[in-house]
């Protein structure tokens, strides 16, 4: 455990050092994959709604709280996603917000789409005065139904699966300038919808999940 929390810092340390966001590259990469074709199954239609499920969740920080959340379990298992250390934190300080997430061994099935990782981990450091914050996230060994997938380092990186995509190193900033970096973001529409290591940190408060997952 020691060698996990150590390692969360570290990166956490890597974000507060990392390029700030007026310097992020601004766009959106998409990906397909020849491999990953058929038909979507299992849609559920004239529903309003979903059922939202958090695991590995720190919970909300509102911003000036000093306090700090964590959550740390073994593991995580359901009929959508299971995990190992799936974890969350969010700090507060007098003037800012610093959250992250991390998980390992991810197996995520969505309308029948099955999503690997190695592992997955999200960053996230907000200002509460609004001016520009640093995030990060990292995912490794990610594939898609047994295909490899690139990771190529930009922001938003996009990969179609029937129905839907998936999203890479997720990022917006919301109007307030709050932070929010997801290290992926997988949805088929009328389905599912699944954000795995999630760090939400500015004006707006701080959060952070291992998986939040909604389904229809």
């Amino acid at each position: 455990m020691r060698y996990r929390v150590f390692h969360r810092w570290i990166f956490v340390a890597l974000c507060v050092l990392s390029v700030g966001l007026l310097e992020w590259p601004a766009r959106t990469r998409a990906q397909t994959l020849g491999d990953i074709t058929g038909p979507v199954t299992g849609i559920v239609t004239g529903i309003v709604g979903g059922t939202t499920t958090v695991l590995g969740g720190a919970g909300t920080l509102a911003p000036g709280s000093l306090d700090s959340l964590y959550s740390e379990l073994d593991s995580i298992s359901t009929s959508l996603v299971s995990a190992e250390v799936p974890s969350a934190r969010v700090i507060g300080y007098a003037d800012q917000i610093a959250s992250d997430s991390y998980l390992s061994s991810l197996n995520l099935t969505i309308a029948g789409i099955a999503i690997a990782a190695a592992s997955a981990e999200a960053a996230a450091r907000g200002p509460l005065d609004g001016s520009p914050g640093d995030a990060t996230s990292y995912i490794s060994s990610l594939s898609i139904n047994g295909v490899e997938v690139l990771i190529d380092g930009t922001v938003n990186q996009t990969v179609a699966i029937p129905g839907g995509q998936v999203v890479i190193n997720e990022q917006q900033v919301l109007s307030d300038g709050t932070l929010v970096v997801n290290a992926l973001h997988a949805t088929v529409s009328g389905v599912a919808d699944a954000v795995v290591a999630s760090a939400t940190a500015g004006p707006s408060g701080g959060n952070a999940s291992a998986v939040k997952a909604t389904t229809y």
